[in-house]
């Protein structure tokens, strides 16, 4: 090979556990660090940011792509859910990932099994109240691909802002021996934050769908101009979305940033949350402060 130049190896796209710790066990063998990815796949902007920064970040990146059943109520979109596992191939080589982990149920939780990851306090508000069996699915399964992949870092984007101070919380309560980076959020060029679930919508639902953002950016305003009583910059975003006859709000609050406990003034570091339906899409949007 000419001095300065470097072979790219293509890209390996795995299904089973066994395939991925054999990769792992010869990049720790060279001494690299690895990061970790996980996603439902369908990636789009918001995963891409993820995906860079671990790049970045470390000399090897797994991507995972599994749309966790475990995570979905009974009356969630499960099958519906969006997967385009050519195009996340395609994304994930351009971006510079080692390994796509595409495992089916089967391989993550085989024919019987019986042990969870739960959490309690963080996972009784927001998401947690309206979804009751999301996180445990979401612990489970996090705790499960970080056992896998041994990571040294893993990214996670601050659109799921709950799911970011739970795992936060479980890789500190438990010991995990790995470092949690979260991302910004990314934003259509309207302001929406993106989502795979956008894809659900109508061109109508779509606009319509833009009420998150002015909920969102309104009360972040208030904040920022010194409104300090959380009664008043959610009831002036409630009253946002309202306007929109389409939306119909799951919640609309404001949470201590570290307990995810609801907060009546704003006297430390708070996240302010909201999930909306609009048609039958459920989407999420927050900022913090």
């Amino acid at each position: 090979v000419p001095a300065g130049m470097e072979i790219k190896i293509k890209m390996k796209i795995v299904e089973t556990i066994a395939e991925v710790r054999a990769q792992v066990k010869e990049w720790r063998a060279q001494g690299l660090s690895v990061g970790l990815v996980p996603t439902m796949g369908y990636l789009h902007e918001g995963h891409k940011s993820l995906i860079d920064r671990a790049v970045a970040e470390n000399d090897k990146v797994v991507v995972s792509v599994f749309v966790n059943p475990m995570q979905f109520g009974p009356t969630e979109d499960l099958a519906s859910y969006p997967r385009d596992l050519e195009h996340d191939a395609k994304l994930c080589e351009e971006h510079g990932v080692d390994l796509i982990f595409h495992p089916t149920p089967e391989e993550m939780y085989g024919d019987q099994f019986y042990s969870y990851v739960d959490m309690d306090v963080l996972t009784k508000e927001l998401c947690g109240l309206s979804r009751p069996v999301h996180f445990r699915g979401v612990c489970t399964v996090v705790t499960k691909l970080f056992n896998i992949v041994t990571p040294d870092r893993a990214y996670f984007g601050q659109k799921d802002a709950q799911q970011l101070a739970v795992i936060k919380r479980m890789v500190k309560d438990l010991n995990m021996p790995l470092t949690i980076t979260g991302c910004p959020i990314i934003r259509e060029a309207d302001g929406l934050a993106k989502s795979s679930r956008n894809t659900y919508l109508s061109i109508e639902e779509r606009a319509a769908a833009l009420v998150l953002r002015r909920s969102i950016f309104l009360g972040k305003e208030m904040v920022e101009k010194g409104e300090r009583d959380c009664k008043k910059i959610l009831a002036a975003m409630t009253a946002e979305i309202e306007k929109e006859p389409l939306a119909k709000i799951d919640y609309v609050k404001i949470v201590d940033l570290d307990t995810m406990q609801q907060v009546e003034k704003i006297d430390r570091g708070i996240l302010a949350a909201i999930a909306v339906y609009i048609g039958k899409t459920r989407l999420i949007d927050n900022f913090i402060a």
